[in-house]
């Protein structure tokens, strides 16, 4: 029994005097992982702040602009049609062409009028020798009448020849006239310069007289063009005119206006404000209103689209940022301000239009707030960053275009 429990003792201690040496390879592997993981963690609690440019915004005095679309028309158009009947003989132009006022374009037959004009010529000249005649048989029968020889009744008659006569050499000297005017009119020329259309008709046709439309004439230049704006708008604009000693109809004082055409690439074309309409429209509840440019390279052509800005306000001060420093959370728009400190905070604005390349800042900003204008996705309220200050150009053009 003895002996049993012995054997007993032994084998429970040795696996004792077997764990000691596990215990130190298992301490040191856990300090050998301790040391490799606190580099990693050194690195991760001071991340570097991020670097964001930033900019005091503009702030001057703008006149805020309206957008209004609509189209441009020529100043004179017409309908070329001929004022006597006849079969056109000649066309002395070439399709699509500039011609200058009193250019020739077409040519009735004349033949039919000339012998007309000799005709009425003709009786121009037996009317001249009546008048003559009858005269001299007047004067005649007013001596004879003082001397007595011949009795009232007969000068008379004679009085009523010479009157008629007259009369006849007027009806006649007037269907000369008339007969002159057909044979100028059956030649065609252009009322005012501009471009013509194609040619309508050709040689040979019958042109019925004020029917038959030969061609068509655009003036060129100056050109206008036409927008509409709302009663609200109107009330503005027309406020405005009077304090600039204007009268809206009138053309509001002559306001200065830019016109922006599909071509991408072309400038912004500078005319001004010369009419409005004396009523509003009671179906749409707007006022056409006009604007004229000038257009002596012939670009802008009748019929063509533009986006028009017209000045909605008077001077002001106003906050201007460019579009890049502006970003949106929901709904509404915001811009990242810089305090003293890197500290990022958001505040929220109102926009408007936008003016010299920058957009209006309405509300929410006074203009002496430094603001992120590049680096807005590394940045977020509430971040520490590190700023370099620049400072924004008074204007900013776009490339081809003004803004």
């Amino acid at each position: 029994m003895v002996h049993t429990a012995r054997l007993r003792h032994v084998s429970l201690a040795a696996p004792s005097s077997r764990n000691v040496p596990a215990k130190w390879l298992a301490a040191a592997a856990f300090a050998a992982i301790g040391l490799l993981a606190a580099p990693a963690a050194q690195a991760q609690e001071a991340p570097p702040a991020p670097v964001v440019t930033v900019a005091k915004p503009v702030v001057r005095d703008i006149v805020e602009d309206d957008e209004f679309v609509g189209r441009f028309e020529a100043v004179d158009q017409v309908s070329l049609r001929s004022r006597v009947g006849g079969y056109l003989d000649q066309v002395h132009f070439q399709d699509g062409t500039l011609v200058k006022q009193g250019d020739l374009l077409f040519t009735i037959d004349q033949r039919p009028f000339k012998a007309a004009l000799n005709q009425a010529q003709a009786q121009v000249d037996s009317a001249k020798t009546l008048v003559e005649f009858s005269k001299m048989q007047f004067e005649r029968a007013e001596t004879l009448s003082r001397e007595g020889n011949i009795p009232v009744s007969t000068l008379d008659d004679r009085r009523r020849e010479y009157l008629a006569a007259q009369a006849q050499l007027d009806g006649a000297e007037a269907a000369l006239e008339n007969a002159s005017l057909d044979l100028e009119f059956t030649e065609i020329k252009a009322p005012f310069s501009g471009r013509v259309d194609r040619r309508l008709i050709s040689p040979g046709n019958l042109v019925q007289a004020d029917q038959t439309v030969l061609t068509t004439i655009v003036s060129i230049d100056p050109i206008n063009f036409y927008f509409d704006i709302d009663e609200r708008t109107y009330f503005a604009y027309a406020r405005d005119a009077r304090e600039r000693g204007g009268v809206m109809q009138e053309g509001a004082g002559g306001v200065d206006v830019g016109v922006r055409v599909a071509d991408r690439d072309a400038a912004t074309f500078k005319g001004k404000l010369d009419f409005a309409e004396n009523r509003l429209d009671e179906a749409t509840g707007t006022m056409r209103a006009r604007a004229r440019f000038d257009n002596k390279d012939g670009v802008l052509q009748p019929g063509m689209f533009g986006r028009i800005n017209v000045p909605g306000s008077l001077p002001h001060p106003g906050v201007l940022l460019p579009d890049e420093a502006i970003g949106a959370d929901q709904n509404r728009r915001i811009v990242f301000v810089v305090d003293e400190a890197g500290l990022i905070s958001a505040k929220p604005v109102r926009t408007g239009p936008r003016i010299d390349g920058y957009r209006v800042i309405r509300e929410g900003l006074t203009g002496e707030e430094t603001v992120v204008v590049n680096g807005l996705v590394r940045v977020r309220p509430g971040v520490t960053v590190k700023s370099e200050m620049t400072k924004l150009p008074p204007k900013v053009e776009a490339e081809g275009q003004t803004q």
